[in-house]
């Protein structure tokens, strides 16, 4: 199973986490059988939702990170849940572009740069909290880096990376978030972006059989740190015929009146784990029933 941890620096002035992730994104890849540039996009957003998502308070909170840059793949949406089990989809997975150089994938150029990254926060309260920023670059995690930069007025480093095999399978997935708390001095910066640039390519540090917890003690070489937690974490999508019964419902009676007097059925596919969900003529008709009793 795959696997998130996080740290923190015992001066209190650094708290990190890093998540290893090879099986979600391989899961994502078999539900949707995206292309390699759209494996590692989905991948990375997966991920990142995932490391965000698990830092929510509050059992039933959600977060959503939404990338749209404008780019040939449209849409990345990723959903993760206050546990960091995380599910998502992009528009088009079934995209195709020159490498950057051997073995680099350009995400950048499939995301778009000319778009924006928006994070949902849903604690269970009336409203959600919404930000959104302007992508800084459509590689994702220099983008989340940023958003949280500009909303939230946390310094943060982020780094996420996918490697895809010839066949198209996902060979190694991983990634880190670290975070500067307030007072944090300057050698503490220079001594991070040290070893953030010592460490290296993390799909390639993945790929040595490097665990979340070894890479993310790489970034942390040089303070005392101790771990917070440890949890395994996977592509889980919560839909259920109930559940899409309930969004039948919510249609309202005319809309399903005309769905039976025209279709005679429904087909709903989930859009995050493919699903089919079919109603026949009599089992909307119960619907009906229960939208206008």
């Amino acid at each position: 199973m795959d696997e998130l941890i996080r740290m923190i620096t015992t001066d209190g002035y650094v708290k990190a986490m890093a998540i290893s992730g090879r099986e979600m994104v391989e899961r994502a890849r078999q539900i949707h059988k995206t292309w390699p540039v759209a494996t590692a996009a989905l991948g990375r957003t997966l991920m990142g939702a995932s490391m965000m998502g698990s830092d929510l308070k509050g059992e039933g909170s959600s977060l959503t990170l939404r990338i749209r840059g404008g780019g040939p793949l449209g849409t990345i949406t990723a959903v993760s849940d206050s546990e960091g089990n995380v599910r998502g989809y992009v528009q088009n997975g079934a995209v195709d572009l020159p490498r950057k150089a051997p073995g680099k994938l350009d995400v950048g150029s499939a995301v778009g740069q000319d778009g924006e990254i928006t994070v949902i926060k849903d604690l269970g309260l009336k409203e959600p909290y919404v930000g959104s920023i302007q992508l800084v670059g459509g590689e994702i995690a220099e983008d989340i880096a940023a958003y949280f930069v500009e909303s939230e007025q946390i310094p943060t480093a982020c780094a996420l990376g996918v490697l895809v095999a010839p066949d198209g399978g996902v060979t190694a997935a991983g990634g880190f978030l670290v975070q500067l708390l307030p007072g944090a001095p300057e050698e503490t910066i220079t001594l991070l972006e040290q070893n953030i640039a010592a460490l290296g390519p993390v799909s390639q540090v993945m790929d040595r059989g490097v665990s979340a917890e070894e890479m993310l003690r790489q970034v942390l070489e040089g303070f005392e740190s101790e771990v917070l937690e440890r949890a395994g974490v996977e592509y889980r999508c919560y839909c259920s015929r109930e559940r899409v019964s309930r969004a039948l419902i919510s249609l309202g009676a005319k809309e399903l009146r005309e769905m039976i007097d025209q279709q005679g059925f429904a087909q709903l596919t989930c859009q995050f784990c493919d699903a089919v969900y079919d109603f026949t003529a009599q089992e909307l008709e119960e619907l009906l029933r229960s939208a206008t009793s």
